[in-house]
């Protein structure tokens, strides 16, 4: 496996440690570092591998941090009806 599918990996991992330690403000602080490392991490894995995985990555990542990408999604629809 390459530094980037490993690094990739390791962040999953740690993202699940994360989801299962309670927390006072609902994991957002949690959710904003792994977003700040997760983004150089799925640029490098579209590097070394492809659109292809790197669109699998991405999916990987917005499963686990599903409550970030509803409330953007939100907040497009919302600037996108006015």
């Amino acid at each position: 496996m390459t530094l980037s599918l490993t690094l990739a990996a390791l962040w999953a991992l740690i993202a699940n440690i994360l989801a299962m330690t309670p927390s006072k403000d609902h994991h957002w602080r949690n959710a904003y570092v792994l977003i700040t490392i997760g983004i150089p991490i799925l640029g490098f894995v579209t590097w070394q591998h492809g659109p292809i995985m790197g669109m699998i990555v991405l999916a990987a990542g917005m499963s686990v941090l599903r409550w970030p990408v509803i409330y953007v999604g939100r907040w497009i629809k919302s600037k996108a009806s006015r």
